[in-house]
C-alpha cells in the first residue's frame, strides 16, 4: 500500500489547519509542502513560516519541496522550521551533493528531485545519500496538471537501482496523481504518492484518501 501525502498547494489556505488536520485523521503518513520562488517555477508560495506553524498541529512527516534556484540558501530555515524532509531539485543548483549534505547536516532527510526531462542518470552519484527520490510526473510550478506517462518508466529504474544496490530510499511521485495513476506508480516501485487537486479539491478528502490507499493494496 503506497503512502498517502496531500499537498497543501491545492488546500484552503483560509482554512489550513482543519484542512490538514482531516487528511491527518484519514491516515495520510506525510503533509506535501511545495515551496516555490517565482524564479525556479514561475509561480510563489509558502515559506518557513507556515512550516513552522504546522508543525505543532500534526505529527505528519512534513515534506519540504523546494522549487527555488539555489536551494541551499534555505536549507538551515526550513529545517529549523520542522521539516522532516527537505527536497531539492539537481536542475536547481551546480551543487546537489552539497546541497543534500547541508539538509543532512540541518538534521532533516534529503531527497532529491528530477523533473519529467531529467534522466536519472543525472543524479546517480547521490543516489547513496537521500533518504527518498522525487519524480515529477507533471512539470514543476502548477497544480492540476495532466498525469505523464512517460515518468513511470524512470520510476521502474530507479526501483531497479534501488534493488541492485540495497538502496532504501522512498521513491516518491508528484503531479496528476489520482486513484488510476497511482496504480500504475505503485506497480513501477512507487512508495510515496503526492496528491493535491486530487484529495483537496474533493468534496471528500477523506475518501480520496482511502482511494488512493484502497487502489494500491
Amino acid at each position: 500500500m503506497i503512502k498517502v501525502a496531500p499537498s497543501i498547494l491545492s488546500a484552503d489556505y483560509i482554512n489550513l489547519q482543519p484542512d490538514v488536520e482531516k487528511v491527518d485523521q484519514a491516515g495520510a503518513e506525510v503533509l506535501h509542502i511545495d515551496i516555490m520562488d517565482g524564479a525556479f517555477v514561475p509561480a510563489l508560495s509558502f515559506g518557513p513560516g507556515v512550516v513552522k506553524a504546522l508543525r505543532p498541529v500534526t505529527k505528519m512527516v512534513l515534506d519540504v519541496h523546494m522549487m527555488v534556484q539555489n536551494p541551499e540558501r534555505y536549507v538551515e530555515d526550513f529545517a529549523k522550521a520542522g521539516a522532516d524532509i527537505i527536497g531539492v531539485h539537481v536542475e536547481a543548483t551546480p551543487h546537489i551533493h552539497r546541497a543534500l549534505q547541508m539538509i543532512q547536516n540541518a538534521g532533516a532527510t534529503p531527497e532529491v528531485v528530477i523533473n519529467p526531462g531529467t534522466p536519472v542518470s543525472a543524479i546517480l552519484p547521490v543516489l547513496d545519500m537521500v533518504g527518498q527520490v522525487l519524480v515529477m510526473t507533471v512539470n514543476p510550478g502548477f497544480g492540476g496538471q495532466k498525469f505523464l506517462h512517460s515518468t513511470v518508466a524512470k520510476i521502474a529504474e530507479l526501483d531497479a537501482i534501488k534493488k541492485e544496490k540495497g538502496y532504501t530510499f522512498d521513491i516518491e511521485v508528484d503531479g496528476g496523481v489520482n486513484n488510476e495513476t497511482v496504480v500504475e506508480c505503485a506497480n513501477a516501485g512507487a512508495t510515496v504518492a503526492v496528491a493535491g487537486s486530487y484529495v483537496f479539491n474533493s468534496d471528500d478528502p477523506v475518501a480520496r484518501i482511502n482511494a488512493l490507499k484502497e487502489a494500491t493494496k
